[in-house]
């Protein structure tokens, strides 16, 4: 009969633990480096350059990731959809961790709550906004699909995933051998975990989405790990392999999707015409004249 051994699996981050059998073994027969070397801190075995942390925001279902170069003397940071709410949490942990936060980052202008960005701005100074330019939003950086948002010497990509919204992107960690592996991709709302965002307002286009997916998520390696922007059914981490085979909606062809959209039937957004005229300025519907 064999014994349980618990051991992480080294290409998920390490709150997602999974049980795997395997023969009971002589202590002397098991790596002591190779096996502490599969359990750091960050998605990557490979890199102890990137630290990561994903945070959660209970009201609105919102995750915002936090992201440093801590390789580099300063230590810069990014944070992905930051929540009003939830600033002084991420800024507490942002100080306490040594950390530089260089840019507070949007991947769309979001309906369901007010993005941090504007608040955090006035709390750090020298931290800049971006967003899509295409979203129509003010920011300090307009980005466009294609560019890079640089933080020491790692960097994500920026890629153009309209269809929830017309100004969605979806950033993705490099594919250099010197950036975290496996992959990264920040979806937004564009793919959320064996589901999506909605298309029936801000420009929405369920056809639009269905492309953006299949043609900018999709055609990532298959062990990219999928993180949204929300989440509620309680799953943290997915991935492109995952997604293309199991997920209900964006598994169909494009005909089916666009049905399956067509009649979802949701209700509309509780603080959607406070969120997004205050999203469209960063989360500060009045900012200080410069």
């Amino acid at each position: 009969m064999q014994s349980i051994r618990f051991l992480r699996i080294p290409r998920f981050p390490p709150n997602v633990l999974f049980f795997h059998l395997l023969p009971l073994k002589p202590i002397s027969e098991i790596s002591i480096k190779n096996f502490s070397s599969q359990i750091g801190s960050s998605p990557s075995s490979s890199s102890s350059k990137l630290l990561f942390r994903q945070l959660f925001e209970k009201e609105s279902s919102t995750y915002t990731y936090l992201l440093a170069n801590v390789s580099h003397p300063d230590k810069p940071a990014i944070l992905i959809d930051p929540v009003d709410k939830t600033v002084d949490r991420d800024l507490n942990l942002i100080r306490e961790l040594g950390l530089k936060l260089v840019y507070a980052m949007n991947t769309h202008v979001h309906a369901d709550h007010i993005t941090g960005t504007g608040l955090i701005k006035t709390k750090v100074p020298g931290a800049k906004s971006v967003i899509s330019r295409a979203s129509g939003s003010k920011a300090d950086v307009l980005i466009e699909s294609g560019d890079r948002i640089s933080f020491g010497d790692l960097f994500l990509e920026v890629r153009a995933t309209p269809g929830h919204t017309a100004g969605c992107v979806t950033y993705v960690t490099g594919d250099k051998p010197d950036q975290p592996h496996p992959r990264m991709a920040f979806t937004g709302d564009a793919l959320l975990i064996r589901g999506c965002g909605r298309t029936d307002f801000q420009g929405g286009s369920s056809k639009q989405l269905y492309e953006s997916v299949h043609s900018q998520i999709f055609t990532l390696p298959k062990d990219t790990l999928i993180y949204p922007a929300h989440d509620y059914m309680g799953f943290s981490v997915s991935s492109v392999g995952e997604e293309i085979e199991h997920n209900p909606r964006l598994s169909k062809d494009l005909e089916e999707f666009k049905k399956i959209m067509e009649n979802l039937n949701l209700a509309y957004p509780k603080v959607m015409d406070m969120a997004v005229p205050a999203n469209l300025v960063c989360g500060l519907q009045h900012p200080a004249s410069s």
